[in-house]
């Protein structure tokens, strides 16, 4: 059996991680525009319910399927067995753990660029300087830093896996990953440009 590490979607989202610390540049410098006329925790709390509860729940219970590409998705009865139990993986307990140290780990970049955020002051001077307009700005770039962190983390805990321990998972059926997935866009039979792995 062809080593499961050859699967295009699983480097495609991997290097999706690059998007993460430009996400969180804009939203370090959006959080630079105008006074806060509310409480620092306020704002807190809204950027972590906006930005970073929604990712942790999905991760947690229903995984980003991902063997799709922006807006468009695989059926799951169109995914080849090779790729239903690289899917299996997916659900194993170590997931969890990984959201939770991304979660973490954004947690504390938050409170970073939050502090700093004074020091992007003359790049924001040429933003509007509507402080609500801001935050929303920085809700939606503190969201896709946690996308783009946490679906490649996951990644990344598929891709350690041995060889012999993908050889022994018992690939999912399809109506288990539309149930057990989030499964993002229009879902398609195929992705021309992208050879699924047989």
């Amino acid at each position: 059996m062809s080593s499961f590490r050859t699967e295009p979607f699983l480097w495609i989202h991997l290097a999706g991680v690059a998007v993460a610390p430009l996400a969180l540049l804009v939203a370090w410098v959006a959080l630079a525009v105008a006074t806060p006329v509310t409480p620092y925790a306020l704002e807190l709390l809204l950027l972590v319910g906006a930005g970073m509860v929604p990712v942790f729940w999905m991760q947690w219970q229903r995984p980003f399927e991902i063997f799709s590409l922006l807006l468009i998705a695989l059926r799951p009865d169109q995914l080849s067995e090779a790729q239903r139990r690289i899917l299996a993986l997916f659900l194993r307990p170590q997931r969890r753990w990984l959201t939770l140290l991304g979660a973490l780990l954004l947690l504390v970049k938050l409170g970073v660029i939050y502090y700093y955020a004074p020091l992007a002051a003359m790049v924001a001077l040429e933003l509007p300087q509507v402080r609500l307009l801001a935050l929303l700005v920085a809700a939606v770039a503190f969201f896709m830093a946690n996308l783009f962190l946490q679906v490649p983390l996951s990644v990344l805990g598929v891709l350690l896996t041995s060889q012999d321990t993908y050889e022994a998972t018992q690939p999912l059926e399809s109506t288990e990953v539309q149930a057990k997935f989030t499964i993002p866009g229009f879902r398609v039979r195929a992705l021309p440009w992208l050879t699924a792995q047989q």
